[in-house]
């Protein structure tokens, strides 16, 4: 078993840790970056970065160039609720696109939206909110409107 896959393996029985810990105090682990940047990997192949490294978590080549990506999660155990906030996005640092993977109360992901950094950089700069304009967060529903849905499961 390489690396990586005992990386993934260890993450799969985190979700499952994460799910009961949920079920039992109604408050998520704190695993969900970790989870949402393995679930990405997973499903788009891409490489991820190294630990805590600025700016970006994982990379794609896309017609032969490589792309940094930030990957931002969301938990959502009640499929009815839907709302909520990225976390924030720092402009300073260098991506190329900001992927959304929101994730069921499985801890798997049912959607992953991508944004460019163009699109990023116009929404936070809008004049207007403080959370968005000084600490780079995002509403879900705003982050949508500017992003295209890159990948969804088809088994809801």
């Amino acid at each position: 078993m390489s690396a990586n896959d005992e990386v993934f393996q260890i993450l799969r029985d985190a979700k499952v840790l994460a799910k009961r810990y949920y079920l039992l105090t109604g408050k998520p682990l704190g695993v969900t970056g970790e989870v949402a940047e393995f679930e990405a990997a997973r499903i788009l192949d891409l490489e991820l970065a190294l630990a805590r490294q600025a700016g970006y978590d994982a990379t794609e080549t896309r017609e032969g160039l490589t792309l940094k990506i930030q990957i931002k999660g969301r938990y959502f155990p009640n499929a009815k609720l839907r709302g909520g906030r990225l976390g924030s996005i720092d402009l300073k640092q260098p991506f190329d696109t900001v992927l959304l993977v929101l994730l069921n109360g499985e801890y798997n992901a049912f959607q992953i939206y991508e944004a460019s950094r163009y699109a990023v950089e116009m929404l936070l700069t809008k004049p207007g909110s403080k959370a968005r304009n000084e600490r780079g967060s995002v509403g879900i529903s705003q982050f949508k409107a500017i992003s295209s849905l890159r990948w969804e499961r088809k088994d809801k």
